[in-house]
């Protein structure tokens, strides 16, 4: 009968160390995705000290401009995900709170069940405790197997007494850790909640602000679309000029190629010499891993077409993406490689070229460039000052990636935190 409780005991530690295993593998899994969301809100905050770094400056304008909404847009896209992700860690927090509880109450009962069997032998081992009592016990036996077995029943029940205080100690002990545990849970969900009205109130200002905005840029629509044609048209000159440069490098490393006897490519790409393959396989491999182009920035403008921030109805097109940062910056090369050609488009700055092997970066709206025509150039090298635009205290550039003739969302190249 008591080997039976002892079975059952030995089986309930088990179960014990099992719940302990699986929740700790449990918080472990979200002690990763909440180390994520920290990083994540962390690069979020920054982003939007970025930002407000360059609304200060397009504030400094008395009037309101169009880059004073797009920062703000910006802002508030920003603001609304800093939001989301600390809701999603205030609900993993909550959910730690519960598991924590629940880990809590399992080892309250099993520490009422260990104390209730060792009570039990307590008191077996009062009623049994003459030396005399124990030898009548073995010298009872009905012969010398009887007799060792009833002895080693004795010593094993007396290790037995001694693990079962050994588990009341430890299950005490666990029991402290996740009690500390909880009232730290609950502390950083408090914070976290108060975090996040501190964000919600700033999203009402901002949004109030953006409204005040579009009211006024709506009413220089005449204003607002001669700036777009005059845009268009300098991005049409670069995205030609940058068109002449490409065919002219494919048709000058096919002729190269076909002189040196080496394959020719078929589709019309480049023609690549072991080195410049070498190089374009470098650089394919850092899709996600490229350093940005700026030390600080904020992407502004995403790839593709869009529509208009005002002006209903009416979409815009970007072969790259537009990146925010402070007055006085210069933008940098992604990766080493050569300058393929540098662009002036008048009335809208400079742009540079730099090949990769078979991909192209471009970086324009530059007002200095400190680079020449091919001169090889490395990773984080500086290119050029990005041009400030006093007319809406503006500091952008705009970064191109192309594959031979075919245009690339730089977003994905880049390392997501700036570096």
């Amino acid at each position: 009968m008591r080997f039976i409780k002892h079975n059952h005991m030995l089986r309930s530690l088990f179960l014990l160390l099992a719940l302990l295993l699986s929740l700790g593998a449990s918080m472990l899994g979200f002690a990763q995705t909440k180390k994520e969301l920290e990083k994540k809100k962390d690069q979020l905050r920054k982003d939007i000290e970025i930002t407000n770094k360059i609304l200060e400056e397009t504030r400094k304008n008395k009037s309101v401009s169009l880059n004073q909404l797009v920062a703000l847009n910006k802002k508030i896209g920003m603001r609304q995900e800093l939001i989301s992700t600390i809701t999603r860690e205030s609900l993993i927090l909550q959910y730690q709170v519960d598991q924590t509880n629940a880990s809590i109450a399992t080892l309250e009962q099993e520490m009422k069940e260990l104390k209730e069997e060792y009570a039990k032998m307590i008191y077996f081992a009062y009623k049994n405790q003459s030396a005399y009592q124990r030898l009548m016990f073995i010298f009872a036996s009905s012969d010398f197997n009887q007799a060792y077995k009833r002895l080693r029943y004795m010593q094993q029940y007396s290790d037995y007494r001694k693990q079962q205080k050994a588990n009341i100690e430890k299950t005490q002990l666990e029991l402290t850790k996740q009690r500390e545990e909880l009232i730290s849970q609950k502390q950083a969900k408090m914070d976290l909640l108060m975090n996040l009205e501190g964000e919600k109130k700033q999203l009402t200002v901002e949004k109030t602000e953006q409204v005040e905005v579009v009211n006024t840029l709506q009413q220089k629509e005449q204003q607002l679309k001669a700036q777009l044609r005059e845009k268009q048209r300098a991005e049409e000159k670069l995205n030609k000029a940058i068109e002449d440069i490409i065919r002219k490098e494919i048709d000058d490393a096919r002729k190269k190629a076909e002189k040196e006897g080496r394959p020719v490519a078929k589709t019309g790409g480049f023609a690549l010499t072991p080195e410049a393959q070498k190089l374009s396989d470098g650089f394919a491999s850092n899709m996600g891993k490229l350093p940005w182009p700026v030390e600080q920035g904020v992407i502004t403008e995403t790839f593709g077409v869009h529509p208009h921030p005002v002006l209903k109805g009416i979409e815009t097109n970007n072969n790259g993406i537009d990146i925010g940062t402070k007055t006085g910056a210069n933008a940098r090369a992604i990766f080493d490689g050569e300058v393929s050609g540098v662009i002036v488009i008048p009335g809208s700055g400079k742009a540079v070229l730099v090949r990769h092997g078979e991909y192209l970066s471009v970086y324009s709206n530059l007002d200095d460039v400190f680079v020449k025509s091919g001169q090889k150039v490395s990773t984080k090298q500086s290119l050029g000052s990005i041009r400030n635009n006093e007319e809406d205290s503006k500091t952008e550039m705009n970064l191109q990636i192309w594959k031979g003739t075919i245009k690339m969302n730089p977003e994905i190249w880049l390392y997501r935190v700036n570096k």
